[in-house]
């Protein structure tokens, strides 16, 4: 198996690791897998060594992108399937020396706004590899890649600062949580699109590469993080295969 997409699913059941998985994570953080290619959003994440899996349809529970702090992933609403790309679930890399250095101040700060430290981590992981004087093209800037006037809104100007600029961040973080019911996977989409882009298309995932990516990715690096923490779950959907095995 690719050792990036096992940070997204774990290992998944002994009977499938014999045979080819397909597989994508819906913007409910729901992962959906099949030992064939049910449609475009499935692609191939791990080639099996035997053709003869287990039956098929079953669940699994795996590490979602959830704690008990911050409530349910799934909204109330009921709405199609989103896929989000696990083939590019690869977490960012980054320099474990600057990761090191801002670990006290991210703990802080996620304690100062009831956040997940490990979400905090992982979106700054992604967003700038905790580097505090990362400038996008766009111009976000710092640790969480705070837009100026993102910071302006949450009352921050000072974003090259790395406390202001995580302030800035977990302010924003935490008003999407409330804004989007906990939902995770549309909080992270909106931290990168905004929220309005998140409205725009009815409370899904927006239908832009680089926010299906980053959602991906950020999920990826939680799960890394998360590995083996209790209390934080997701159902695995598994598709029987054409010859109904």
């Amino acid at each position: 198996m690719k050792p990036r997409l096992m940070l997204l699913f774990a290992l998944l059941v002994s009977g499938y690791a014999r045979a080819d998985l397909y597989g994508y994570v819906d913007a409910q953080g729901q992962a959906h897998l099949a030992n064939y290619p049910v449609d475009e959003r499935y692609q191939l994440f791990q080639r099996g060594s035997s053709p003869t899996p287990e039956p098929a349809e079953r669940s699994a529970v795996l590490a979602d992108a959830t704690t008990p702090g911050l409530g349910a992933t799934l909204s109330s609403d009921s709405r199609p399937p989103d896929p989000v790309s696990v083939s590019e679930a690869s977490p960012a890399p980054f320099d474990p020396q600057l990761a090191a250095r801002f670990s006290r101040l991210i703990s802080r700060t996620a304690r100062e706004f009831g956040l997940d430290v490990q979400l905090l981590h992982s979106i700054v992981t992604v967003e700038s590899a905790y580097n505090p004087l990362a400038i996008s093209p766009k111009g976000a800037i710092g640790l969480m890649q705070v837009m100026p006037a993102t910071g302006k809104r949450f009352g921050i100007t000072a974003l090259t600062d790395p406390r202001q600029n995580l302030l800035a961040g977990a302010r924003y973080l935490r008003f999407l949580l409330e804004r989007f019911n906990h939902d995770l996977p549309l909080v992270i989409a909106a931290y990168n699109a905004g929220e309005g882009a998140v409205q725009k298309y009815r409370n899904t995932i927006p239908p832009f590469r680089e926010t299906r990516d980053y959602v991906a990715k950020v999920l990826a690096s939680y799960q890394q993080r998360k590995g083996g923490e209790s209390g934080t779950r997701v159902r695995a959907v598994f598709t029987p295969d054409a010859a109904g095995l």
